[in-house]
């Protein structure tokens, strides 16, 4: 995958986060094509990023409970 720009990437964390902080991903779905997804405690830090089709690939296997 290029290099994306994440300058209009709008993060945000899941609900069952909680308020408490923690160790948190936040995920920004609203690029085309791209799933960006980084540390909410170093927001100014790296982001990994995914096409679609690997983030819905993801999001299948947490669901089923798939283990590496």
């Amino acid at each position: 995958m290029e290099q994306v720009n994440l300058l209009h990437a709008v993060f945000r964390k899941s609900a069952r986060s909680g308020g408490s902080g923690g160790n948190c991903v936040e995920v920004a779905d609203n690029l085309p094509g791209v799933v960006a997804v980084r540390d909410s405690k170093d927001p100014n830090g790296p982001a990994l990023c995914f096409t679609a089709d690997e983030w819905r690939a993801f999001l299948a296997g947490v669901k089923s409970g798939r283990t590496l």
